[in-house]
């Protein structure tokens, strides 16, 4: 499966670190609220969790009777306050993520869609849908935990850390200088992981895209792939792809297992040093029960900040290649948002000439369409013709604009003198039917108006009449009928003439209609193409086409060859 990142050599994906942080830096903008929340519950449980070291040392002392002078009831009534606010500092975190995590993640998610959307269709396509999906989905999750949740809880960390740090040093300086000795072992550690770190997160997020990309493309084509017989092999496909996603997830976790274990290792020489120390000075009398049970927990606290840290490596590395990833797809470049023209008058009838256009795919050695001239006089029905290769569906784009020519030029121009380049600004002005089935899942109310949002009903059902659609009148639900994928549960013949009858919904000057009742039969076929140039009198009727009920209605031809 052909995908544009994973083709990339690694050095030309992996982006500067400094980039990719203005980036989520920028980003960060519209979801800092939850940022800022989530830092100050951490923070506050984070003084919490230091209280209650200090009051479980201070109930201690007066249980041991080291301190006479305090009640005990009161102590174990402010232990119980602090467990009651660490519950309820627990609870605001998960409301904080479920109300403003959620919201921030679809808020990002649409962000990238419409940008997606409205990108140029030829830069779009070099991207398989399986990828952009896996990118939409996983990545925007990644990126959005990291900036409203894994950065405030590192702060969290780092408070922890220093906190309990200094609690130690006040009591005991050099048991707090011998504890932390595992942070240069850390630091060193950290850095020679991350850099292979990334290389591999960037290897298996683009072989999960490529695994998503298959399993979507062979569970939509089913059936071909059942009459060819080539399940097994897609099978085999499958299960390849899926072993080298598993080495590679085999290797990051070496990577990860070897870090972790001198990690541990060194956490356990420092519990070990802290407890050996507070035992040997209880015994000797110069601490109390309740400072070493205080050593043991504060030991705990500044080591559980370090050993979050090697878990927040590989999660920061997740979420800088998410980053890169969404940066790719934010990078590809947009259409130009120029604002719609509009043809003098009501109904104003428009023409289409192309003066030496050509076009050529890039890395082609041909042209595939060369100095092309034609006009689509207004209110003409042109037939487009030619043999298969003959840049008939380039030829569809470039009016569509979906694509500009090398070289030459498209205009749009009406019956009243104007005259303007044909650009994206003047698609609205085209209906446009593609070959096959183009059905979305849902209702056929809703597949209808999206192409005319305050069709009434009655226009409705004057659109698949004349689009010879009648059928849906004698369904059970009629236009509520809902569809499956791909417009399932009904015949090709069924999709196309429904298609058909979304576009004649738009009032469009120019209506394009690539092989779009190839599935009807000739009656049908000639019931359809008559209603449509008998309701479009006025328009630019095109039809790219073979078949000749749609030839004998044409005023001209234009054959490519």
């Amino acid at each position: 499966m052909p995908h544009s990142l994973s083709n990339k050599p690694y050095k030309e994906r992996l982006r500067n670190l400094g980039q990719t942080s203005r980036w989520l830096w920028n980003i960060s903008r519209g979801y800092r609220l939850q940022s800022v929340l989530n830092a100050i519950v951490g923070s506050a449980q984070v003084g919490l969790d230091l209280l209650f070291v200090w009051a479980t040392k201070f109930t201690i002392d007066i249980a041991t009777h080291v301190r006479t002078y305090y009640s005990l009831s009161a102590a174990l009534a402010m232990l119980v306050c602090i467990i009651v606010f660490q519950i309820a500092m627990g609870i605001a975190s998960r409301w904080i993520k479920a109300i403003l995590g959620v919201r921030a993640q679809n808020s990002m998610q649409r962000r990238i869609f419409a940008h997606l959307l409205q990108s140029k269709w030829a830069s779009l396509r070099k991207y398989h849908t399986g990828d952009l999906l896996n990118r939409l989905e996983r990545d925007v999750t990644d990126v959005i935990q990291l900036i409203t949740e894994h950065l405030p809880a590192l702060l969290h960390t780092v408070l922890q850390f220093i906190g309990a740090f200094a609690f130690l040093y006040v009591m005991d300086k050099g048991l707090a200088l011998i504890v932390v000795i595992i942070l240069p072992v850390f630091i060193v550690a950290s850095r020679l992981y991350v850099r292979p770190m990334r290389r591999i997160t960037h290897q298996v997020r683009a072989t999960e895209s490529n695994v998503q990309s298959l399993l979507q493309e062979s569970l939509q084509h089913s059936l071909v792939l059942k009459t060819l017989g080539a399940i097994s092999g897609i099978r085999d496909q499958l299960w390849t792809t899926q072993k080298a996603l598993h080495t590679q997830i085999i290797k990051r976790t070496k990577y990860a297992t070897i870090t972790s274990a001198l990690m541990n290792v060194g956490f356990g020489v420092g519990y070990m040093v802290a407890f050996g120390w507070g035992v040997v000075n209880l015994e000797a009398g110069l601490i109390t029960y309740g400072t070493l049970v205080a050593f043991v927990q504060l030991v705990a606290q500044i080591q559980s900040p370090v050993r979050s840290l090697t878990k927040f490596v590989p999660i920061i590395i997740g979420s800088l290649t998410a980053s890169e990833r969404l940066i790719d797809l934010q990078d590809i470049e947009e259409e130009p948002q120029q604002t719609p023209r509009q043809p003098k008058g009501q109904g104003a009838e428009l023409g289409i000439s192309l003066n030496g256009v050509s076009y050529a795919y890039p890395d082609a050695s041909k042209e595939v369409i060369s100095r092309l001239n034609f006009n689509f006089a207004p209110g003409s029905i042109t037939a487009i013709v030619g043999e298969t290769g003959a840049g008939k569906t380039t030829l569809l784009r470039l009016l569509l604009n979906v694509m500009e020519p090398t070289s030459g030029a498209l205009k749009v121009y009406d019956k009243y003198g104007g005259e303007w380049p044909l650009t994206s600004a003047v698609r609205h002005l085209f209906a446009y039917v593609p070959q096959g089935n183009t059905l979305l899942s849902g209702t056929l109310r809703y597949n209808l108006l999206l192409a005319n949002p305050d069709a009434t009903d009655e226009e409705l059902y004057k659109a698949l009449e004349m689009a010879e659609a009648s059928f849906v009148k004698t369904l059970p639900n009629g236009l509520d009928t809902h569809l499956g994928e791909l417009g399932d549960g009904f015949s090709e013949g069924q999709a196309q003439r429904i298609s058909i009858a979304r576009a004649l919904l738009r009032q469009s000057p120019v209506y394009i209609f690539d092989e779009a009742t190839s599935a009807l039969d000739e009656a049908t076929e000639q019931k359809v193409v008559g209603n449509i140039v008998e309701a479009k009198r006025n328009a630019t009727l095109i039809f790219v086409t073979h078949r000749p009920e749609v030839l004998k209605y044409a005023t001209q031809q234009l054959r490519l060859e």
